[in-house]
C-alpha cells in the first residue's frame, strides 16, 4: 500500500444477471493520494463487473508493472488485464501479451481515450475492450462515496444499476473496439 493511501471499504451486493454472478463482496480499497474519487468508483464498478475467482486490485497508482484490477489463475497466470481510465498504447501493448483479455474501463470520453492508440502498436489490438458508462454517470455518483461504502451493483443487459450509499443512478455500459 502506497504512502498515505486511504483506505476505503465497501460492501457489495452484486447480481450480475447476463454473467450468472450473485455474489457478497467486501471491498477494502487503497486510494492513492493522487487518484480521483472518479477513478476510484470506476476502479471499483470494474473489479465488480469482472468479478471472477482469482481477480485482485494491483498494488495501483505506485505499481507501474500491473494493471488497477487483473485477474490470475490458479497457477499464477494473468487472465484478464484490466486498465482503468486513459492507459497509454504501450501498456496496452505489454497486458495484451501477458493476459488473455485485455479490457479497459474509463469514466472518460472514450472518443479521446481511443485517439492516442491510433495508429500505435498494441498486441492483438482487435481483441481489446474498452467500456464506458453514460455522460456524467460516474460524476453523479462520486457523492455519494464516504470511507465506509454499501453498495448494490445490478446489471442486466449491459444496463448497469448502482445504489451507493443510499443514491441511485444507472447507465447502460458501452463497449468500444478499436477501429
Amino acid at each position: 500500500m502506497a504512502i498515505g493511501a486511504m483506505i476505503h471499504t465497501f460492501a457489495v451486493q452484486l447480481a450480475d444477471v447476463d454473467r450468472g454472478v450473485y455474489d457478497e463482496l467486501a471491498l477494502r480499497v487503497a486510494r492513492h493520494p493522487s487518484e480521483t474519487d472518479a477513478y476510484m468508483l470506476t476502479r471499483v464498478l470494474a473489479y465488480c463487473l469482472e468479478f471472477e475467482e482469482g481477480i485482485a486490485f494491483s498494488e495501483g497508482i505506485s505499481n507501474t508493472d500491473e494493471p488497477a484490477v487483473l485477474v490470475r489463475d490458479a497457477t499464477g497466470t494473468i487472465t484478464a488485464w484490466i486498465e482503468v481510465g486513459a492507459p497509454d498504447a504501450a501498456r496496452l501493448h505489454h497486458g495484451s501479451k501477458l493476459a488473455q483479455r485485455t479490457l479497459v474501463y474509463t469514466h472518460r470520453d472514450p472518443a479521446k481515450i481511443m485517439a492516442p492508440w491510433a495508429g500505435k502498436k498494441i498486441h492483438r489490438s482487435a481483441e481489446l475492450v474498452l467500456h464506458s458508462f453514460d455522460p456524467g454517470f460516474i460524476e453523479a455518483a462520486v457523492p455519494a462515496l464516504e470511507r465506509r461504502n454499501t453498495m448494490t451493483v445490478s446489471i442486466t443487459e449491459r444496463q448497469l444499476y448502482l445504489e451507493l450509499n443510499g443514491a441511485t443512478s444507472s447507465s447502460e455500459i458501452h463497449e468500444h473496439r478499436i477501429p
